[in-house]
């Protein structure tokens, strides 16, 4: 089954998840309602819900329940970039411009912090005391990987494994827990709920490299903003790790990251991102993201073989191949 088709045949599940959110963040204070609109109206894969619902599917599909985990969930994703975008002084995001660019940081930083007081304030109707363990532990982890984003920002002399670390907080926790938390919100045993955060962990692994590579590979009007963001805010991504160790590009691409730095990020990214794009660098990325593909789709080697672990293994594959 393709993406697509999932998504239509969960449609009507996914629209009760859209007003959530839309609802969520409804508020007297008609600025910080805005605001946090803005963000969710720009749209999104919705992957964490996605992977919430069908997670459920692998215990007692309570949607109620579910629905209330996937909306909490998404809503600290979007608080989350929020912030990246404060941090990363973005002005687009999806196409659109940032709640920073539209009002300003100061808008943007309430605007986060008022979605995440949002997504605590639902997930406190959940019934199961593991699910607020669960969030609370990936939260801290959360912060700490925006941290050390910031401390990391034009490092080159970072290594690949600090690199995976801060991913694995930042992008691939919340991914993992949105299996883990979907099947503990359905009653499923530890096992399963165990296997299902293996798998989101290591998609999420996949996910925030092949994001990485379409930043450098990608087209605005396929990504949603101007190629090569990552470098022109410092953030340092795997591919531009892996180009650096090459002995003939290194000095070359350490005078470009120089020179974008300089320019506090004004600079011309396209000399660098030709450098990257040259090298031996983006193919071992690559092999990668589809390592990581493999060991999710290994982890649900071990569950019950229902449509819902198909539909989990077609999403694998899409992030994995994912050009958009």
């Amino acid at each position: 089954m393709k993406l697509l088709d999932l998504y239509a045949k969960m449609k009507g599940e996914l629209s009760g998840i859209e007003r959530q959110l839309e609802a969520a963040v409804a508020d007297d204070d008609s600025l910080l309602g805005e605001s946090s609109l803005h963000l969710l109206q720009a749209g999104g894969k919705r992957i964490r819900p996605v992977f919430v619902l069908l997670a459920g599917r692998f215990g007692e599909y309570r949607l109620e329940e579910l629905q209330r985990v996937a909306v909490s969930l998404e809503l600290i994703h979007s608080a989350s970039l929020v912030h990246d975008d404060v941090i990363d002084n973005a002005r687009t995001r999806r196409g659109q411009p940032t709640v920073g660019a539209k009002w300003d940081n100061r808008i943007a930083m309430y605007t986060g912090d008022f979605i995440y007081a949002k997504a605590l304030g639902l997930m406190t109707q959940a019934r199961e005391p593991e699910l607020h363990r669960i969030l609370a532990r990936a939260m801290v982890q959360m912060c700490i990987g925006e941290m050390e984003q910031v401390r990391d920002f034009f490092h080159t002399e970072q290594s690949v494994r600090n690199y995976l670390r801060r991913i694995r907080r930042k992008t691939a926790l919340l991914i993992a827990i949105s299996c883990e938390m979907g099947a503990v919100a359905a009653g499923a045993d530890r096992r399963t709920s165990s296997l299902l955060y293996r798998f989101g962990y290591n998609t999420g692994m996949a996910f925030q490299i092949r994001d990485d590579l379409l930043d450098l590979l990608g087209t605005e009007k396929q990504i949603g903003k101007p190629p090569g963001s990552d470098i022109r805010q410092g953030n340092i991504t795997l591919p531009v790790l892996l180009a650096l160790q090459e002995e003939e590009r290194r000095t070359p691409l350490l005078q470009e990251i120089r020179s974008i730095r300089e320019s506090d990020g004004r600079a011309d990214t396209h000399a660098a991102i030709q450098l990257i794009r040259g090298s031996r660098g983006v193919a071992t990325a690559e092999r990668m993201a589809e390592t990581f593909t493999a060991k999710a789709l290994s982890a649900l080697a071990g569950l019950p073989d229902l449509p819902a672990k198909k539909n989990l293994i077609d999403i694998a594959h899409f992030i994995n191949k994912r050009s958009y």
